[in-house]
């Protein structure tokens, strides 16, 4: 049964995320429908490497998950030296990995549109798209691992209010950096409005200085913060901190990186059938992700608090938990999953005027919108994974998905079979259902939870 005391505390730790994710999600809607006036070209231009953002964004946030465990469970054991130790070490994680990327992602933001299969009409736009946007790496890494950080503490407040500002000043420096100086009418009014006009660049642009911003917010409040500041702590590399959190990270950056590398191989069929489909996936993918929403709120909330039982040794906290969260997660997806089908179309309508992205991406959103209730219980079960520290079952799960459905079920669709977008959305669809399987397994036999095993 589910246990109605645990409502309150789940939701006080899942709602900032939302909010949180919801605000990225409304200005990645507001930067694609800017781009999008500028035409189908300019929408493929900066969807094309999305994947790509993906793959670097998921490792590094692996790097992230290292430290949830570790310093949730520090929480839950009122160990706050470990925490801070841990927190320490997180900002050295931040410097090594986000110099690294940065200096990858520039050196090879020629190439990587190159592999991605990009069509040589955009190619141009999206090499500058990329090495703008990534020229703010460091500061993206700083937002990633040490958000992550401030969760696992139980502060999912502070990354909601940085993650406002981020989108706001995101917001404010599109409209001055994308379109050049024009006026509006305002009541009757023609109002000049300064513009640089830089199109495609400028909406990178505005993305990374908005970044840039996020990543010294998170810092300076990590390093002010009461409980796991890491002031007085050593920055040299600590092996009785980093080898816990490297068992940890490295299956989940391994599961991170294989399915995002997957998503590069994904999309990149997809750039091969073209423009219009290059968008109508864009336009999906930028719709689609508002309505994960709930997911990964309920899934930042099952990590925090798995990982705080755990540490105190509360095998009753943690199975109440788990009786509570997956209904819950069912609750807001079904809803979530509703409402994406009968707003297909209109939300695709937002960030496109071509009649054929507006046919195929509302297809294959109210395809995926059937699956959404499914996909929210792996979503759920790998927070609760990722609380004990238990990133491998992940791992195998989704490399299987991945690569025995989606990608080799997107081959024989599009280059064997000739078939287009609708067949690659389906194999995605063939792919959530598979881990929904795996994971409701796994969960449902409890071989994931070290109190249990145990116990027995």
């Amino acid at each position: 049964m589910i246990d109605l005391s645990m409502l309150g505390t789940i939701m006080a730790l899942a709602w900032p995320t939302m909010l949180e994710q919801l605000m990225q999600t409304a200005v990645q809607y507001i930067d694609t429908a800017m781009v999008g006036s500028l035409g189908t070209q300019a929408t493929a231009a900066v969807g094309a490497t999305s994947t790509v953002s993906w793959l670097i964004g998921s490792t590094i946030s692996a790097i992230g998950i290292g430290f949830l465990p570790i310093i949730a469970q520090a929480h839950g054991a009122g160990n706050l030296e470990r925490a801070k130790r841990a927190s320490a070490q997180a900002i050295l994680s931040v410097v090594v990995i986000g110099l690294l990327f940065t200096g990858l992602t520039i050196g090879l933001s020629r190439q990587i549109p190159i592999l991605m299969q990009v069509d040589p009409s955009i190619l141009d736009s999206s090499v500058r798209y990329f090495r703008i946007l990534y020229s703010s790496m460091l500061f993206r890494t700083s937002t990633i691992i040490l958000g992550t950080v401030l969760r696992s503490a139980g502060d999912t407040k502070t990354p909601m209010r940085v993650g406002i500002i981020v989108n706001l000043l995101n917001i404010v420096l599109n409209f001055l950096l994308i379109y050049p100086t024009r006026t509006l009418s305002l009541f009757g009014h023609a109002i000049p409005v300064f513009g640089l006009g830089l199109g495609v660049e400028g909406a990178a642009a505005a993305s990374a200085i908005a970044y840039s911003y996020g990543g010294i917010a998170i810092f300076i409040t990590v390093w002010r913060h009461k409980t796991i500041s890491p002031r007085g702590q050593s920055l040299m590399p600590d092996p009785e901190i980093l080898m816990p959190c490297l068992r940890v990270a490295l299956p989940n950056m391994l599961q991170r990186f294989t399915t995002s590398l997957g998503y590069v191989f994904f999309a990149a069929m997809i750039n091969g059938l073209g423009d219009v489909s290059t968008a109508a996936h864009t336009v999906a993918n930028t719709v689609e992700s508002a309505f994960y929403i709930p997911g990964w709120g309920m899934q930042a909330a099952a990590a925090t608090l798995s990982g705080n039982a755990y540490g105190a040794n509360d095998p009753k906290k943690l199975d109440r938990l788990c009786r509570t969260l997956p209904p819950l997660e069912i609750f807001f997806m079904v809803i979530s999953g509703g409402l994406l089908f009968f707003l297909a179309e209109p939300l695709v309508r937002i960030f496109s005027k071509d009649p054929e992205v507006i046919r195929l991406g509302t297809t294959v959103l109210k395809m995926v919108a059937v699956s959404e209730p499914f996909y929210g219980i792996p979503i759920v079960v790998e927070g609760l994974m990722q609380g004990v520290g238990q990133t491998f079952l992940p791992l195998v799960f989704n490399i299987i998905g991945m690569w025995s459905i989606r990608i080799a079920g997107t081959f024989i669709c599009t280059r064997l079979l000739g078939m287009g977008l609708i067949s690659a959305w389906a194999c995605m669809i063939g792919h959530n259902m598979l881990l929904f399987v795996l994971f409701t397994v796994s969960f449902l036999r409890g071989n994931w939870n070290p109190m249990k095993q145990n116990a027995t």
